[in-house]
């Protein structure tokens, strides 16, 4: 018997999990997703205050509030929660987008719910391709198939 037949090595590979739409998924997704939306409000919110709390800060810590110093300091804070609000704006229109998507599912549709990490043994005469390519679907959280090789 070849020697070189038997070693095996274990290798990492990804696994797309996909999820069957049901009410359940649907409600959790949107949930998830409100949740995310009212998070982003918040932060906006928070931004503000922090950016008007620091701005107010500088100008009384000055005795000149008109000082081309001062107004610099200013500019920069106003540059940045500028920055950071565009960025938190951003990520509330994926989110809105996302919840939209959410909402327009059929019920029993396949969609990517994400992915995960899986180990398999490798030997020689494998075909690499096979082995990387798997798959789980789920409904309501319970593996209702595995698909690809193992």
């Amino acid at each position: 018997m070849n020697s070189m037949t038997e070693k095996t090595i274990s290798i990492k590979r990804s696994i797309n999990v996909r999820a069957v739409v049901t009410p359940s998924w649907k409600e959790e997704a949107e949930k998830e997703l409100s949740t995310a939306i009212a998070t982003s409000d918040q932060q906006l919110s928070q931004l503000e205050q922090e950016g008007q709390q620091v701005i107010s800060d500088i100008r009384n810590q000055s005795a000149n509030p008109l000082d081309p110093r001062v107004q610099e300091q200013v500019a920069q804070v106003q540059q940045q929660v500028s920055i950071k609000r565009s960025e938190l704006e951003e990520q509330k229109r994926n989110l809105l987008q996302q919840q939209s998507q959410v909402r327009e599912l059929e019920m029993e549709q396949i969609v990517d719910q994400g992915q995960m990490e899986s180990f398999c043994d490798l030997k020689v005469g494998d075909n690499l391709v096979t082995k990387m390519q798997v798959s789980i679907l789920v409904r309501d959280g319970v593996v209702e198939a595995i698909e690809g090789s193992d």
